[in-house]
């Protein structure tokens, strides 16, 4: 079961990280082998499953996004506590409304990530 405590703590290190445009931080919170599920995958890896798999993949696709984002930031709205997951809802890149669902394994790390934005 995820905690308050450890909800609060990784939407508050996981949005700074995001907002110091700190790649290596944001992905320390990242199995090795994770997966993450978005629509912007599809726009800018190019990859037609919205899929991508392993922290180099998704990497190399945040590293580009940073690149096109410069004044990317996120702005938290609410965390929402699952059993194993948590939903962070926030503001991001120029104020559009986001959701991601995050599913932990039973080292504290994520194995699966799904973005949701607004349209």
């Amino acid at each position: 079961m995820i905690t308050t405590a450890f909800a609060e703590h990784f939407a508050a290190d996981w949005i700074d990280a995001w907002n110091s445009r700190d790649l290596e931080r944001v992905l320390s919170h990242y199995s090795d082998d994770f997966e993450m599920h978005s629509p912007v995958i599809i726009q800018v890896a190019g990859e037609p499953s919205g899929r991508l798999k392993g922290k180099d993949a998704v990497s190399a696709y945040w590293a580009k996004a940073l690149g096109l984002i410069p004044d990317l930031h996120f702005e938290p709205v609410a965390t929402l506590i699952g059993v194993d997951s948590i939903t962070l809802y926030y503001k991001g890149a120029r104020g559009r409304l986001a959701a991601e669902v995050f599913h932990f394994g039973a080292d504290g790390k994520v194995h699966t990530a799904f973005a949701h934005y607004a349209p």
